[in-house]
């Protein structure tokens, strides 16, 4: 080999040595960063919100006695909005439950059962730990216009009274005759 091809190639091997240093000190640095800030790595943690434990029981409402194999769907609710649904069965003993409901949240609650009036209403989770217990009503007769019902309400008014009352006259004026005075 002649001095030329010895002193290039010692001068490539030296740049090559100069790169590979640069290179480690990059890689030894960014390893020593990421060490020194765990906190800013990754996705930011945050807490789920603590949650309440509620035990539904179901009973017939004319025995106390449990309805197993009832639906009991539970509605969590943000506002007036419905969040999904969740549905559990009551076991032998009539009962269901749920401890995934946030507390402080409103769950609207409905339970189906086979032969029963189907039962529906909104409960807020203030405790950590709640117990419900529903009476399940056998169906009513059907409802009819044609039937009288003393004792039903008309458009949250009762039937009873009258749906325009008369209004009273004026006191300060006089009452005036509806139909002029006929003669004899």
């Amino acid at each position: 080999m002649t001095v030329y091809n010895v002193s290039m190639r010692s001068r490539s091997l030296f740049r090559l040595s100069i790169v590979v240093a640069v290179f480690a000190l990059i890689v030894s640095s960014l390893a020593v960063s990421a060490q020194q800030s765990p906190a800013k790595r990754g996705r930011k943690f945050k807490m789920p919100p603590p949650t309440g434990r509620i035990e539904v029981t179901v009973v017939r409402d004319s025995s106390g006695k449990p309805i197993e194999n009832a639906s009991v769907i539970f509605h969590p609710m943000e506002g007036e909005r419905n969040k999904g649904n969740m549905e559990l069965k009551t076991n032998e003993d009539g009962k269901t439950i749920i401890d995934v409901l946030p507390i402080g949240g409103t769950v609207r609650m409905q339970i189906i059962a086979k032969g029963f009036q189907t039962f529906g209403d909104d409960y807020v989770v203030d405790k950590d730990d709640m117990a419900i217990e529903i009476r399940m009503k056998r169906p009513g007769e059907q409802y009819s216009i044609y039937k009288k019902h003393p004792e039903a309400t008309q458009g949250g008014k009762d039937s009873a009274k009258p749906a325009n009352p008369p209004a009273p006259a004026p006191k300060d004026k006089p009452a005036a005759p509806d139909a002029p005075p006929s003669q004899p």
